[in-house]
């Protein structure tokens, strides 16, 4: 079984969730959604969190369906996305009929997933042929001073390395693809650190630690010679998808 502690945990910081995590490029959305048998596709946001991709996919002019277990995001993401009601589900327990989507995508939460259930359950719910895509923006630490961020904020991603660490969805599903997409967010220092309190080891730690991590945020964002003096920043990301077809 699966700890969710931490992945519900967002709730309380939804608003700053939505304002302060990174969208995803929408050449990896139409990436995710090539193929699909229907356009405009019918098209499942499964752990939609505020509706970050939700609000994406819709821009492409497709149906969402956001299914949300927390009700705090919820709530965010159906005041942040008129005309759009979240449904409360888990990736283990959709509220839909069977056959009846085109496409299930994941923003950023695949990897908090009970797998063996939550692919079963994306079976039953995929028409045949239809699309399963999670996807990841994940902080490029090949820059000095995000590798730096990451180790004060302990950032240490739960996804990991997606393409090493899934390498199928079940049964059910063909081979997976991968693709990336780089793409970097423009913040103020100030920004930087409201992002960070949007991460479940900060939602999740101690005022003490919470102040020693921003402690050192606020020295990096001063000192480092890449950010010091900066009104603002590019924080650079790759965003990972991964695409496998119901058989």
């Amino acid at each position: 079984m699966v700890d969710h502690t931490q992945a519900l945990s967002f709730g309380a910081a939804a608003a700053e969730y939505d304002r302060f995590r990174p969208r995803y490029p929408e050449a990896a959305l139409r990436w995710a959604l090539a193929g699909v048998a229907t356009v405009p596709a019918r098209v499942v946001d499964l752990g939609a969190g505020t509706g970050i991709l939700t609000r994406g996919v819709l821009a492409l002019g497709h149906e969402v369906i956001p299914v949300e277990p927390d009700p705090g995001m919820r709530a965010q993401l159906d005041a942040a996305t008129p005309g759009t009601t979240a449904l409360a589900g888990s990736a283990e327990a959709v509220p839909l009929p069977d056959g009846t989507v085109d496409a299930v995508l994941v923003g950023q939460a695949y990897h908090w997933f009970d797998r063996e259930p939550a692919h079963a359950e994306l079976a039953r719910l995929l028409r045949p042929g239809g699309t399963f895509a999670p996807i990841w923006n994940i902080r490029d630490e090949r820059v000095g001073w995000v590798a730096e961020l990451g180790r004060i904020a302990h950032l240490g991603d739960s996804a990991g390395n997606v393409v090493e660490k899934y390498a199928d969805f079940g049964p059910e599903f063909q081979p997976i693809e991968a693709g990336e997409f780089e793409h970097t967010t423009t913040l103020t220092p100030d920004d930087v650190v409201a992002l960070i309190r949007t991460r479940s080891y900060w939602l999740t730690a101690s005022a003490e630690e919470r102040q020693r991590v921003e402690r050192g945020l606020r020295q990096l964002l001063a000192t480092h010679p890449d950010l010091a003096g900066r009104a603002t920043v590019e924080l650079p990301y790759w965003t990972v998808v991964l695409r496998a077809r119901r058989r």
